[in-house]
């Protein structure tokens, strides 16, 4: 019997570029909430998981509290600003897709989840407005792990692999994404680690991160599936 096999995507730049989107809508709920222009300006947004962004704008601009407290209201203005936002920008499915999903999701033996450090609300909204929300849902629910739950990467891989991975063996996971953080999030989690350089980072930067299996991207899709599955 083959062993089941786990495939973990990261969301911005990997399956999709949202033009900008969540930025935009973060920046906006921040100053309505926190009353900050520019809220996140000086923060650094690629491989960062969505709490770790908040919690340094929180840090830099020396607003105190319970973040617990102060996050419960950003996420319902951001939640209420994203969908627009998405609307507005010009944004794209990466190469590839949603072929690969598509044909990952006929593997028999492949699961198909989510490692991401989007919100997942957040996550649920750009998905769906792209169309290929059905690939990561059970339910109504999508499954993996989220930005939410940690400010480190790695672990929110480790949620994602104890939510979606039960019975998968640590070497039958691949985390998917394109930058070096996804890369160290998968190796501190002992899986394979899959750069695509259709982000900022190039198939070198992210070999050179310890990627096992780098792509330039994957708008050669049959090809990837072989690959991503050991066909």
């Amino acid at each position: 019997m083959t062993s089941s096999r786990l495939l973990l995507f990261d969301i911005d730049n990997t399956l999709l570029y949202s033009g900008g989107a969540g930025s935009v809508a973060m920046t906006a709920a921040f100053r309505d909430i926190f009353g900050v222009d520019d809220g996140f300006g000086k923060i650094e947004f690629s491989g960062r998981t969505d709490r770790f962004i908040l919690q340094s704008a929180l840090d830099t601009h020396g607003i105190d509290g319970d973040f617990e407290a102060q996050l419960t209201p950003f996420l319902e203005r951001y939640y209420a600003l994203l969908p627009a936002t998405l609307a507005e920008k010009q944004g794209t499915l990466m190469p590839g897709f949603p072929q690969l999903l598509s044909s990952l999701a006929q593997v028999p033996n492949a699961r198909l989840g989510l490692a991401t450090g989007n919100f997942s609300e957040a996550a649920k909204f750009k998905l769906a407005y792209y169309g290929i929300d059905e690939f990561f849902t059970e339910g109504s629910s999508l499954l993996g792990g989220f930005g939410e739950e940690s400010i480190d990467r790695a672990d929110v891989v480790r949620k994602a692999m104890e939510s979606v991975g039960a019975g998968v063996s640590a070497e039958q996971v691949l985390i998917i994404g394109d930058t070096p953080k996804d890369i160290t999030a998968a190796l501190d989690n002992g899986v394979t680690a899959v750069g695509v350089a259709t982000g900022s980072y190039t198939t070198d930067q992210l070999r050179d991160s310890g990627a096992h299996m780098v792509f330039e991207d994957f708008s050669n899709w049959r090809q990837a599936a072989e690959a991503l599955t050991g066909a």
